[in-house]
């Protein structure tokens, strides 16, 4: 592994804020916002939207940024279906570490979801909380 390999394996991602200085793979942006397919993405088609404004917490975003956010969210879900034709999707944020948010600037994770990629996928988001997921038993 190369010394740069090692530097980028070691950068901490909100120093500086990853979505602020090195945003990559813009796909759709407005004024407010901006959406990227998930470096790290859990299912083909993982995208995040990400308000331009550094703020922590979604629940600190102004009414025009969620209408920003919600906007492209509708955007990308059209290219997704049309690229990748999932069977559903999740739509999620982490607010705060408790909730496993590693980098500190909201971004809206939009999973596409594909029948069989999971056993059981009842409880859809409830399977943050594994014990909680199935709550038919």
């Amino acid at each position: 592994m190369s010394s740069e390999e090692k530097q980028e394996k070691k950068r901490d991602p909100n120093n500086p804020c990853l979505f602020c200085k090195d945003a990559r793979g813009v796909s759709l942006q407005s004024e407010l916002a901006y959406s990227a397919r998930d470096s790290y993405g859990v299912s083909p088609g993982h995208t995040l939207v990400i308000p331009r404004r550094h703020v922590a917490s979604f629940f600190e975003l102004t009414p025009e940024e969620v209408a920003a956010c919600m906007e492209l969210i509708n955007e990308e879900k059209k290219l997704i279906d049309e690229e990748f034709s999932p069977d559903g999707y999740n739509i999620g944020v982490n607010v705060g570490p408790a909730a496993g948010q590693s980098i500190l600037h909201v971004h809206i994770h939009i999973i596409p979801r594909y029948k069989g990629d999971v056993e059981n996928p009842q409880g859809g988001v409830r399977h943050v909380i594994p014990t909680k997921a199935h709550y038919t038993r």
